[in-house]
């Protein structure tokens, strides 16, 4: 990122603080622990007076609406009510920024505003569950993905129920610096440095007799071993369950299959591989699991867009080893 990229979030009377702290916490602390050029934020509002925001808290915003033509990212942290339309005078602004290039973000209920703008027309989106059938009603030009933490059509990117803001966000963060970035923002949160977009919102029940921290030591155990191959059978065994016992209760706890983590896993250590170190992408995609650079390349492009040659030139680190 050439320059410091500006993101500008909205706040509302009736703002959802907790979505507002999200953003804030990832996109507008000073961070001088890290080596990049960090993203300029603002907070507008188009009401200028100070704004109630859910329990109890007061606040006025930097900036009015007009700084929305100087973003780079804008960020819309829920709602105050679904079905209630937003300002006419928002809804101007939003579509002259994304005339312009803006990307765009939501965080639960923000999606409403994004729906009444028009830009999320013919595009795949999320909300909170509990929401997703009130949106898919309202605006049927919308493929929404019910069951999903996040998805990212490019310029417009939505997450569901709100503590799935923040892997919207790390998501962002990664997808701009790079995975080292993003994994020093998320130990800095104390919270998973990347969950996949894809998981479900929601689990069905718990995993029981001790099964959470068998899981907790088998992703440990799994993360060391991903050259190996990794069978269900194989990482059933490690859990001490039967494999059909352990697919049902790992999907449980932890919201994907086994195969599609597994997946995730490894390109997420091919990412590490390619920010800090100058091995070859044949290298990279043994010690990784995926056996051949040409199925490495085809799952990192399908996943990231761009290839690993690429993302190596645009997320290197200094001194990679050898």
């Amino acid at each position: 990122m050439p320059r410091r990229h500006h993101v500008v979030a909205l706040a509302y009377d009736g703002l959802c603080t907790f979505e507002f702290g999200i953003v804030v916490e990832a996109f507008g602390l000073r961070r001088p622990e890290l080596t990049v050029p960090w993203y300029r934020f603002t907070a507008c509002s188009l009401e200028r007076r100070p704004l109630r925001a859910t329990g109890g808290v007061t606040m006025r915003a930097g900036a009015g609406l007009e700084v929305l033509s100087r973003a780079d990212t804008i960020v819309i942290p829920g709602w105050r009510d679904p079905d209630e339309p937003p300002p006419d005078a928002l809804l101007s602004a939003l579509r002259r920024a994304h005339r312009r290039g803006a990307r765009f973000v939501s965080i639960c209920s923000g999606v409403f505003v994004l729906a009444a703008a028009g830009l999320l027309d013919g595009r795949r989106a999320t909300t909170h569950w509990r929401d997703a059938k009130r949106l898919a009603a309202r605006y049927p030009r919308i493929h929404v993905e019910p069951d999903v933490l996040y998805v990212d059509e490019g310029r417009v990117l939505t997450s569901a129920g709100s503590a799935a803001g923040i892997d919207l966000c790390l998501h962002i963060i990664r997808s701009d610096f790079g995975a080292d970035i993003a994994n020093a923002v998320a130990r800095r949160l104390v919270v998973p440095p990347h969950r996949d977009g894809g998981q479900s919102q929601y689990v069905s029940a718990g995993v029981q007799s001790g099964g959470g921290s068998q899981f907790a030591r088998l992703i440990d155990w799994t993360q060391g071993n991903l050259h190996r191959t990794l069978t269900v059978d194989l990482l059933a065994r490690q859990a001490r369950m039967s494999a059909r016992s352990f697919a049902r209760h790992f999907r449980a706890e932890i919201g994907t299959t086994p195969h599609r983590w597994i997946s995730h896993q490894r390109l997420l250590a091919a990412q590490r591989w390619l920010e800090n170190t100058n091995v070859s992408v044949d290298r990279i995609a043994e010690e990784v699991g995926m056996q051949t650079a040409a199925t490495l390349r085809h799952h990192f492009r399908s996943r990231f867009g761009t290839s690993p040659m690429q993302y190596r030139k645009r997320f290197t680190t200094r001194g990679g080893r050898s």
